[in-house]
């Protein structure tokens, strides 16, 4: 029984990782990293009728995703036992943003979920208690509900909030999906990276360097690089395989796309860098205080 007349819809925004160091090796198997998190204006829509009979169902999602394996419906099965929340809510989610991309999708989706059934369900848990919760969920869980572009470290679960100057990206990912785990695994991984400061970033003196890894395994993500590297600097998000390029406007970015050679098998989007999450007010903690901005040192073209 539905306790809603209608659904709410919220966003889950993608994300790029503007860097990506790692800088070492924990003894439980985890990488201690460095990176920068930044939110896009492209990302999936999630719809939520709450229930009063205490079901979590999914009617739409991801093809080929089984409700029990979808981070949505474990994120708010989750809340509800941290909770000890009794009602219930179908989720259905449009996805724009694809699996496998290094683009935080199925983080960003798992996030919103939390933070929208903060609200719906009445529960006021903030958004340091939020966090915690979704970090048991995924390691970049906590930056989507902390609500704010961030310098990152540890797996990626202790943030400093980062101002980013405005910023407008095409983003171009390959027809696969590549297996974080499978990077992560791999022998030939630089574990060693030297710690880096915002100075180094401002300055472009950052990588990624799961992309060797990243590039090894999928050719196609190599040759997206290669494509867009071409035109400008670029440089892979996250694990992969989404590869992204600064470009100077919306329509300098679709121009470019539609330059996009079919035979890359590659599809892409243009998207302006958020600094906030679109539901960072939604969040019932004060979030962070934003570092004051510096000048741009990132990947243009």
């Amino acid at each position: 029984m539905s306790a809603a007349e209608a659904p709410e819809v919220w966003l889950a925004p993608a994300k790029l990782n503007l860097f990506l160091h790692v800088v070492g090796r924990r003894d439980d198997g985890y990488h201690e990293l460095q990176t920068v998190f930044r939110f896009l204006d492209h990302g999936d829509r999630l719809r939520f009728r709450v229930r009063d009979d205490g079901r979590v169902e999914r009617p739409e999602g991801q093809p080929g995703l089984s409700p029990e394996d979808d981070l949505v419906v474990r994120a708010a099965r989750l809340l509800q036992r941290e909770s000890g929340c009794r009602l219930g809510v179908d989720i259905a989610v449009e996805k724009h943003v694809p699996a496998g991309a290094g683009l935080g999708g199925g983080s960003s989706d798992a996030a919103t979920t939390l933070l929208a059934l903060d609200r719906l369900w009445g529960l006021e848990l903030g958004r340091d208690r939020l966090s915690r919760i979704g970090l048991s969920l995924g390691a970049d869980v906590p930056v989507f509900v902390g609500g704010r572009s961030a310098w990152a470290e540890g797996v990626g679960e202790r943030l400093r909030p980062i101002t980013l100057p405005e910023a407008t990206y095409l983003v171009v990912v390959p027809g696969v999906h590549v297996s974080t785990p499978a990077v992560f695994a791999a022998p030939d991984l630089v574990r060693d990276h030297a710690p880096v400061s915002e100075a180094d970033l401002w300055e472009g003196r950052v990588a990624n360097d799961l992309e060797p890894v990243a590039t090894r395994l999928h050719p196609e993500v190599g040759q997206v690089l290669a494509w867009l590297r071409d035109r400008g600097p670029a440089r892979m998000s996250g694990s992969g395989g989404a590869c992204f390029a600064e470009v100077a406007s919306v329509e300098a970015g679709r121009a470019l796309l539609a330059e996009l050679p079919p035979t890359l098998g590659a599809s892409g989007f243009v998207a302006r860098g958020l600094d906030v999450h679109p539901h960072y007010e939604d969040g019932n903690a004060a979030g962070p205080t934003a570092a004051r901005p510096r000048a741009a040192r990132g990947p243009r073209s």
